[in-house]
Formats: structure tokens, sequence, C-alpha cells
């Protein structure tokens, strides 16, 4: 028995579900190709004592910050490896921002990433911020255990059909 794909609570239909309840990916061949932009930020959160580690670069491992960067980059650039519906895309511009932040205690990471073409980056960005943030935790864990990776959100999207997104507007 063939299944329609649900909408969701904003009326729209899910894309990766075909008319019988499969998962598919979405064809954007007929798509014109635009500029599309995507933040997105999470964050990790420590004790004061590992974030001094983290700050003074006095870390076993190395520095931290500059190693999640380029992890996040890279992870942007590997999204649809990872994630199994996600097309390939050529990234036109990859930024992963990390400022430590004495009152969370922690990190917060921000990735912004750019295309153009037929289809959004999204995924991109918050996969660059997971990677990121995972890659903070992997190299204090041997400091600090208890370390809590939080809040991973889309902030902005900007083109597409669907326009302009911010979260909270």
């Amino acid at each position: 028995m063939a299944r329609k794909a649900k909408a969701t609570g904003s009326g729209a239909a899910l894309t990766h579900i075909d008319t019988k309840g499969e998962a598919r990916m979405v064809d954007v061949s007929a798509k014109p190709a635009t500029e599309r932009t995507a933040v997105a930020e999470g964050r990790v959160t420590m004790s004061k004592a590992t974030l001094a580690l983290i700050s003074s670069g006095q870390a076993k491992k190395g520095d931290v910050l500059a190693t999640a960067r380029i992890a996040g980059i890279m992870a942007a650039k590997r999204t649809s490896e990872l994630i199994p519906l996600c097309h390939p895309l050529a990234l036109s511009k990859v930024t992963v921002d990390i400022e430590t932040d004495a009152k969370l205690p922690g990190c917060i990471v921000r990735a912004t990433v750019k295309v153009t073409g037929p289809t959004g980056v999204e995924m991109e960005a918050l996969t660059a911020v997971s990677v990121a943030c995972l890659t903070i935790y992997d190299m204090i864990k041997a400091v600090e255990r208890g370390v809590r990776i939080e809040g991973i959100h889309l902030v902005e999207k900007i083109g597409g059909k669907s326009g302009h997104f911010r979260a909270g507007d």
C-alpha cells in the first residue's frame, strides 16, 4: 500500500520521503543555482580549569581550537559521505569560528558555509559545528570527561526557494 509523505507542522511534506514512504535523494536538477549560506552554532561546556588549559595552549594533544577549526572545515566538505541523502556540493566557503567564554565556561563554535548551487548548505554547517565540538571533547577528555556538547542548531539560512530563515524570528 502506497503511503503519502506526511506534512510537517508547517504544512510542508517531507522531501526525502517518496509517495511510497521510502527514503530518497531529492532531485534538484531543475532548481536554479543560487548563492546559499547557512550558519550553525553549538557550545562545549567544561570546568574553568579545563577552559584555562585550552586558552593557555597547554593541552597535551596540542592547539585545541586550531585542530577543532580544521576538523569542522573538513567535516563540512565531507557531509554527503556522512549523511546518506545529502548532495555532494562544491562549497565556496567554510569558516569555523571558536570563541572561549568564561561565563559558560566553555567554547562557542559557529560555522558559516556558502555555496552557489541548487540546494542549501544547512547540513554542512551543522556537521561542521558538530565535528568541531566533538574534536574539542576529544582533545580534552583526558583532563575532563564531564564536558558537555550542547545547543547545536541552525542560526540562519539565506537563499533558495524557502528564503531567509533566522532562529528565533
